[in-house]
C-alpha cells in the first residue's frame, strides 16, 4: 500500500470509529479506548459542546437578567467551534439556544419524551418548533410520556453529550425530581464542569 492509500485508510478508520463512539452513548461517561485515527478526526472537527439547564417560570424582569448573563457566557466562546445542547423548554433552555443561533453557533436538541412538547405551555410551541427545525441533530430518550423521570433521563443524555454545563440556578434544592439542582448534581458526579449563572437581583417566585 502506498503513502496516499495509507493516509486514506487511516481517515476511513477514523470516521468509522468516531461514528461508532457517537452512536454509543455511555451514561456513566466511562473512559473508552479509541484508536489514533479517532483523535485525528476529532481534532479536525474541533466542536465544543456546551449544555444548558435552568429554572422555568421566571418573571419578565428576571428573564432579561438571565438573557444578558447567557450572552456574557457565550462571549467567552469561539462560536465557530460551539455547539449548544438543549432540551429547548420554555425559559433558559430556549433563551440559550436562541442566543447560540443568533451568534452563529449551532444547536443540538435532546427530546426527553415523545409527548414532551404537549406538556410545554402552548405559547412556547412556536418557538419550540422553530428551534427543533434548526437543530443540527436531535437525541431522544425513547420514552413516550413526559414525566419527571423522562425529563431527568433527557438531562442525563444531555450531560453525556457535553463538555461543560451552564446552569441557571439559584443554588436551592430541586422542587421536584429532575429539577435544575438534580441536573447540576448529576453533572458534577459525572465530572462535567458546571458554570452557575444567577445574576444579582434575580429571584424565583
Amino acid at each position: 500500500m502506498g503513502p496516499f492509500e495509507s493516509v486514506k485508510a487511516l481517515f476511513m478508520v477514523g470516521e468509522a470509529c468516531v461514528g461508532l463512539v457517537s452512536a454509543q452513548y455511555n451514561s456513566a461517561r466511562e473512559p473508552s479506548i479509541i484508536c489514533t485515527a479517532c483523535f485525528v478526526a476529532t481534532e479536525m472537527e474541533r466542536v465544543v459542546r456546551l449544555g444548558i439547564t435552568g429554572h422555568r417560570g421566571l418573571s419578565a424582569a428576571v428573564e432579561r437578567l438571565i438573557r444578558d448573563a447567557l450572552e456574557a457566557e457565550l462571549q467567552k466562546c469561539d462560536m465557530a467551534e460551539l455547539c449548544g445542547v438543549s432540551c429547548i423548554a420554555d425559559g433558559p433552555d430556549a433563551w440559550f439556544a436562541e442566543a447560540v443561533l443568533a451568534r452563529g453557533g449551532r444547536i443540538e436538541v435532546v427530546v426527553p419524551a415523545e409527548q414532551y412538547r404537549d406538556g410545554l405551555p402552548t405559547s412556547h410551541h412556536a418557538a419550540y418548533d422553530t428551534l427543533l427545525e434548526r437543530a443540527a441533530e436531535t437525541h431522544h430518550t425513547g420514552i413516550c410520556e413526559s414525566t419527571s423521570q423522562a425529563h431527568m433521563a433527557g438531562s442525563e443524555i444531555l450531560v453525556g453529550l457535553i463538555d461543560s454545563l451552564v446552569a441557571v440556578w439559584d443554588g436551592e434544592p430541586a422542587r421536584g425530581y429532575g429539577g435544575t439542582a438534580d441536573v447540576v448534581g448529576y453533572a458534577r458526579r459525572m465530572g462535567v464542569p458546571v458554570r452557575v449563572v444567577w445574576p444579582e437581583g434575580a429571584t424565583r417566585s
